[in-house]
């Protein structure tokens, strides 16, 4: 099925980029300028975006590595609240 119509990209190229990338480097983020970037190509207008994110989320090796999953949650506890010097009134 061609995804992209500009550009001429199938999410059968998708699906091969996405898993030449995890074959390359299992904890690397995989996002669509990296796809775009391995298939030697770039996004034109950005109407297929919803479509080519659907694409990609369909992926089975899309994952996030498992050492980068809970660095939000490990971040987010140990930042310090700071109200910028403004009274609770603002």
């Amino acid at each position: 099925m061609i995804v992209c119509q500009c550009q001429r990209i199938s999410d059968k190229e998708i699906h091969a980029a996405i898993d030449w990338m995890r074959a390359a480097d299992g904890s690397a983020l995989i996002t669509p300028g990296k796809i775009y970037r391995a298939l030697g190509k770039s996004s034109d207008c950005g109407g297929c975006m919803p479509l080519f994110l659907d694409t990609i989320r369909q992926n089975v090796n899309l994952e996030v590595p498992a050492e980068l999953q809970h660095l939000r949650r490990s971040h987010d506890a140990t930042r310090e609240v700071r109200h910028e010097g403004r009274r609770n009134g603002y």
